[in-house]
């Protein structure tokens, strides 16, 4: 017979289960677990930077050595600030030989009004920089579990969130870079798609259309979506309130997406102001030319690999990727997704020059890793963990660091 001290000194075995790491982590609630997740993934690469700044030496930005902060704000970090002190040139700079130069007007104003807002309160224009990334990045991740979650299982969709915060190109959320505020504004709005909450969509694109380039694409999105919602309104009613406000939010994702070019046409009096002002940017590599839609890809191939084969790659690439929209695991992103990856896709190859920074360019087809999410295998997950912070080094000593005449830009 058991005496009472005894069972008093006998362990539980349910309070033993109940409080081990793992039990803990399960019970923990799906932001909680977001957060460290999130916040694990930025330590790791906060120790990659630290040592890649230990050997960085003097550049434009930065002398030798630099601090995390100050590491954290080279290439084009320093337009954003630019903008806060100096606002946009009201005469666009040119060149001796008379083309638009690099400035200002190719970079929106929303990430640089908050970062300067940050500032007001005594934080250095190299820290707030970082805090607002941060923040951003960590809002994008915790709504991209919430996107995932629509398609799959919670712990698939937690481990979508894994891959989206180790990602390659994941440091550029803890940069001086608005990517984590596009990317931000963009998981709200494809999350409101799926859900089909049209009416939110227009606050959320009239910022993201002055943050990062892409509303252009939204809109072809939800005209797909229109179109796919109409042709299957027999299996999916679409009702008339749905149908106006979905092609109203259309309507108004044209009009944002056009926005900044207009804006830069009347403040500078210059009608292809915006446009120029772009291609500023690829004349390093082919020279100024005028934007002709559709063969950015093929010069870009060209430059790199040379002809034919330049040609053959980008094509190869094209059929690799309307494919890929096909794969099982994809397809059970559900339609909306789909319809964004291939309207991203059709946007970029439209407009822009494949070059170094071609990998942080592709970072808003993020969804992507609710396909790789899909395999539970352990073997798999922490391969593909290791793999993605490998590569993510790679990113960082191939685009981030500064050696002498750089041609490999974020």
């Amino acid at each position: 017979m058991t005496t009472p001290s005894a069972a008093i000194r006998e362990p539980d075995p349910f309070r033993v289960r109940r409080w081990s790491p793992r039990v803990r982590w399960r019970l923990a609630p799906w932001w909680a677990r977001v957060v460290v997740i999130f916040l694990g993934a930025r330590a790791i690469t906060t120790l990659m930077v630290l040592g890649l700044a230990s050997v960085q030496g003097a550049n434009p930005w930065t002398g030798a050595r630099p601090g995390y902060f100050e590491y954290a704000n080279l290439w084009d970090s320093r337009w954003y600030q630019i903008i806060w002190h100096g606002g946009y040139p009201l005469e666009l700079p040119v060149t001796e030989t008379g083309q638009v130069a690099e400035n200002a007007w190719a970079f929106l104003p929303v990430y640089p009004m908050l970062v300067g807002v940050v500032t007001w309160f005594g934080v250095p224009w190299n820290a707030a920089s970082v805090v607002v990334a941060l923040a951003a990045g960590l809002g994008a991740a915790l709504v991209t579990y919430r996107l995932m979650s629509r398609f799959l299982e919670p712990d698939r969709a937690l481990f979508a969130v894994v891959l989206f915060s180790v990602a390659p190109v994941s440091p550029i959320m803890q940069f001086g870079y608005a990517e984590s505020l596009g990317l931000l504004w963009l998981a709200l709005a494809l999350l409101l798609l799926v859900d089909r909450r049209y009416g939110w969509l227009v606050p959320v694109l009239a910022v993201w259309a002055f943050t990062r380039p892409g509303a252009l694409a939204f809109a072809l999105t939800l005209g797909l979506h229109w179109l796919w919602r109409w042709f299957s309104r027999r299996r999916d009613p679409f009702p008339v309130r749905e149908r106006v406000l979905a092609a109203s939010a259309t309507v108004f994702a044209v009009l944002v997406g056009f926005a900044w070019p207009g804006i830069v046409w009347a403040a500078t009096g210059e009608l292809h102001g915006y446009t120029a002002t772009e291609l500023a940017w690829r004349s390093a590599y082919i020279g100024y030319q005028e934007l002709v839609p559709f063969t950015a890809w093929f010069q870009s191939g060209g430059w790199w690999l040379g002809q034919p084969l330049g040609t053959i790659a980008v094509l190869a690439l094209i059929a690799g990727f309307a494919l890929t929209l096909f794969l099982p695991a994809v397809r059970r992103l559900g339609v909306d997704l789909r319809l964004w990856l291939a309207s991203y896709g059709l946007y970029l190859l439209a407009v822009f020059f494949p070059q170094s920074s071609t990998f942080r360019i592709l970072a808003p087809m993020f969804p992507l890793v609710g396909a790789l999410a899909q395999p539970r295998a352990a073997w798999y997950r922490w391969s593909v963990v290791a793999l993605s912070l490998l590569l993510q080094l790679g990113w960082l000593l191939i685009a981030w660091g500064v050696d002498g005449r750089d041609w490999t830009p974020p």
